[in-house]
């Protein structure tokens, strides 16, 4: 039985996470723990946290809509390539048990550090203007990295900001609206399969999804005041002690 004690702390985590989502990414890393210490098994809390931060990546998308005109082909070909990867991905976490969720969990939130770690040089690098391949060879690594933002999802706008960047020229910040198009198609998509095959605990998911948004927003007006390097360095910090603590105790 969830506790309004533990609603609070599902909330305050939810929030952080909308926060540091807006500002650095890894938002998950903070959540996911939460829900496994008031007591939801490892695959519902999977499945909890994905459709409890759906609604920050619908934020994402508003916020940066004007950056995402002029992009249709792009999102013709790519959006249903993230979509059919976060369902593929949320398919294979309904078909893992508990036990071997949690044996995956530290090498998936060290993948998520790592991927954190390298977000400033991948940035760099797209901000360069680095020689571009065709469209069409995104396919491919952006659906495998759809099916790891189903399966698990922490970093996986990273993710999807590096593997686009190796075929698109563009902007950095036009390629930051489409990553957060194909973010908010992985996560929808892995949502509504869950709600299908079930496994959600809905009051948990509506009570984090109402931080999420409060975190997103606040998250937003404080993306000019705070560094997001030092945050990132702080979540990286944080997730690489959790993937010690599960690894010993998971």
């Amino acid at each position: 039985m969830i506790s309004p004690l533990d609603f609070l702390l599902l909330f305050l985590a939810a929030f952080a996470a909308g926060g540091v989502n807006a500002l650095a990414g890894g938002g998950s890393i903070f959540t996911f723990p939460v829900l496994l210490a008031v007591g939801i098994p490892p695959v519902a809390a999977n499945i909890t946290n994905t459709v409890a931060l759906c609604p920050g990546y619908v934020g994402g998308v508003l916020a940066q809509w004007r950056d995402l005109s002029g992009q249709g082909r792009r999102m013709a070909m790519l959006l249903p390539v993230a979509a059919v990867g976060g369902v593929i991905g949320a398919w294979l976490l309904t078909k893992t048990s508990d036990r071997a969720f949690m044996a995956l969990v530290p090498a998936l939130v060290l993948a998520a550090c790592a991927l954190l770690a390298v977000q400033e040089p991948v940035r760099r690098r797209l901000a360069g203007g680095a020689k571009r391949i065709a469209l069409g060879w995104a396919v491919a690594p952006v659906l495998l990295a759809a099916v790891y933002g189903g399966y698990f999802g922490a970093a996986l706008s990273v993710m999807f900001l590096a593997m686009i960047g190796l075929a698109i020229e563009d902007t950095l910040t036009r390629l930051n609206g489409l990553k957060q198009a194909m973010s908010l198609a992985t996560n929808v998509t892995a949502a509504l399969f869950f709600a299908g095959a079930g496994g959600i605990v809905w009051p948990v998911a509506a009570a984090m999804a109402i931080g999420a948004l409060a975190g997103g927003a606040a998250g937003g007006r404080l993306a000019s005041r705070i560094r997001p390097g030092v945050l990132r360095i702080l979540v990286i910090v944080v997730g690489v002690l959790l993937a010690a603590y599960f690894a010993v105790h998971g």
